[in-house]
C-alpha cells in the first residue's frame, strides 16, 4: 500500500502541534465515544455467534491462488463441522474463508477495516454478520475474543500481527490454549527456525515448551484434524 506523502507529513506535524486543554478534551472525548460504539456493536452482533474460527492471511491473495483455495476449502470443511468462520471481511483469504463459510451452510462473519484500498466486505459475509471498523484494536479484540481456533494463512505484516497477537495471548494465558494453526510449511518454515534459532537457542526469550503452543501443517485436511483432534477433547466454551 503506497503512502501519501502529504498526509504522512501533515500527521508528523500534527504529532509536534501543541494543544491546549480545551482541544485536546474535545478531541479525546470524541474519539472515546466512537471507540465505545465500535465495541458495543461488536459484542452485540457477536455475543451470541457460536463456536467459531478466526481465519487471517492475505488481501492479495487471487481466486487462483493455491492458498486461496485451500483456505476456501478449510473455511468449507470447518462449517460441516459446525464452526463459524470469522475473516477480517475483505478480498484475498478473507474472501476465501467467507466464500467456504457460505458454501458449506455455516456463519460467515466479515470484520471489515474502513482502508483506502479495502473499504467494502466481500459478497460471501452474512449480511447480519458484517461489522466496519476505524480501530485496528477493537477489531482486533473482535478476532480474538469470539473465536474457539485460529488458521494463519501466508500473508503480509497484517497477518503477522494477528499471528503474534493470538500466540502471545495464549502464552500469557489471556485466553485459553486454543488451536492455532499455521498453513504453509514453505512459508512459514523459515520464520519458525528463525524463532527456534534466535528466540530459543541463541537467547532465552521464549521456553521450549512455546513452540508446542501452534501447529504448522500443509493441507486443508491436516488444518481442520488438528481442531477437531482438540475439542474431540473438550466442550465448546467462550473464550473469555
Amino acid at each position: 500500500m503506497e503512502i501519501n506523502p502529504d498526509k504522512n507529513e501533515r500527521r508528523i506535524i500534527e504529532a509536534f502541534k501543541q494543544k491546549d486543554n480545551f482541544e485536546i478534551k474535545t478531541t479525546n472525548s470524541w474519539q472515546i465515544f466512537k471507540i465505545m460504539a465500535e465495541f458495543v456493536e461488536g459484542f452485540e452482533k457477536l455475543g451470541k455467534i457460536g463456536p467459531c474460527v478466526s481465519i487471517f492471511g492475505s488481501a492479495r491473495s487471487k481466486p487462483d491462488d493455491p492458498y486461496y483455495k485451500m483456505a476456501e476449502e478449510i473455511a468449507y470443511l470447518l462449517t460441516i463441522e459446525g464452526y463459524g468462520i470469522i475473516t477480517g471481511g475483505g478480498p484475498g483469504i478473507m474472501e476465501a474463508g467467507n466464500k467456504g463459510a457460505k458454501r458449506g451452510g455455516g456463519k460467515s462473519v466479515g470484520l471489515n477495516i474502513v482502508l483506502p484500498h479495502e473499504q467494502e466486505g466481500n459478497k460471501y459475509i452474512d449480511q447480519d454478520k458484517i461489522i466496519n471498523f476505524d480501530y485496528f484494536f477493537v477489531r482486533k479484540v473482535m478476532f480474538m475474543k469470539y473465536a474457539q481456533g485460529f488458521v494463519i494463512m501466508p500473508g503480509g505484516f497484517g497477518t503477522l500481527d494477528e499471528f503474534f497477537e493470538a500466540l502471545t495471548l495464549i502464552q500469557t494465558n489471556k485466553i485459553a490454549r486454543f488451536p492455532l494453526v499455521l498453513v504453509g510449511k514453505s512459508f512459514w518454515g523459515g520464520l519458525i527456525e528463525w524463532v527456534k534459532e534466535q528466540q530459543l537457542r541463541e537467547n532465552p526469550f521464549i521456553h521450549s515448551d512455546d513452540l508446542n503452543l501452534f501447529n504448522l501443517v500443509d493441507t486443508a485436511e491436516e488444518a481442520v484434524k488438528v481442531i477437531n483432534d482438540f475439542y474431540s477433547r473438550y466442550m465448546f466454551q467462550p473464550n473469555f
